[in-house]
């Protein structure tokens, strides 16, 4: 089974798994991605870089599973163009249109992310709940809450990194305000504080949820509506002023 995954709500990026849901050990395998380190060029780079993932996309696209797109939280345009290709994709390939909180991909990576003692494993990285946290910008941040076996226990949400108090916090929120974090009782990992979500990661956690539902079809994926959690800066102009 292989999908294409999409995330554009920190950087652009896509990537084509391959699934394979008999293998406990490694259900997914990845074929090929692009990720741009660039948070303002999504329209720019999304379709040529989707393009190289593919031999022939006219031909392999309708050979998709389906194809699995990040709805966010982010910022309004970046999301947008994402979601938009992923539903135009997935319309003109005749393939079913999946969804997932992109919030999902970072926790599935601090999952699978072992801790290390003198250059050995030693077990897992999170050993209890632990918050992702992405930059929202007007220092905030975007962020949820979820369980050692990187299940969602709350959020998302938006709001300034002082509301987030005594947990292990991953993503480049937590890079970003250290600081504040710090003094609430949260840790703050070095080799997550840069960390945003991506589409291999998500394409992980979408695997994972396959796997444990049997189908694809009874993973429970989302629909593909944006969680965008802030209006639009972008506002229809009022009536014109009669002038006297």
């Amino acid at each position: 089974m292989r999908l294409l995954t999409i995330d554009t709500s920190a950087v652009a990026s896509a990537a084509l798994l391959d699934l394979d849901l008999l293998d406990p050990v490694r259900p997914s395998t990845v074929v090929a991605n692009f990720a741009v380190a660039d948070t303002r060029s999504h329209a720019e780079v999304l379709a040529p870089g989707i393009s190289s993932l593919f031999t022939d996309a006219v031909s392999e696209g309708p050979q998709l599973a389906g194809v699995v797109v990040g709805t966010g939280p982010g910022p309004f345009t970046g999301l947008r163009s994402g979601i938009a290709m992923a539903r135009a994709l997935s319309f003109a390939w005749n393939v079913p249109l999946y969804a997932m909180m992109s919030l999902d991909a970072l926790a599935q990576q601090v999952f699978d992310t072992a801790a290390k003692h003198n250059g050995r494993a030693v077990g897992p990285l999170a050993t209890g709940d632990f918050i992702i946290a992405t930059d929202a910008r007007r220092k905030e941040v975007y962020w949820a809450r979820y369980s050692a076996n990187a299940q969602l226990l709350d959020g998302p949400h938006v709001g300034p990194a002082h509301e987030l108090r005594d947990l292990p916090v991953f993503g480049a929120g937590a890079g970003l305000y250290r600081e504040v974090l710090a003094a609430n009782g949260c840790q703050v990992h070095e080799a997550f504080a840069t960390a945003q979500p991506t589409a291999v990661e998500l394409g992980r956690a979408a695997a994972r949820k396959i796997r444990a539902a049997g189908s694809l079809e009874q993973a429970g994926l989302l629909d593909s509506t944006p969680l965008y959690l802030r209006e639009s800066d972008a506002k229809v102009p009022g009536p014109r002023k009669r002038a006297l």
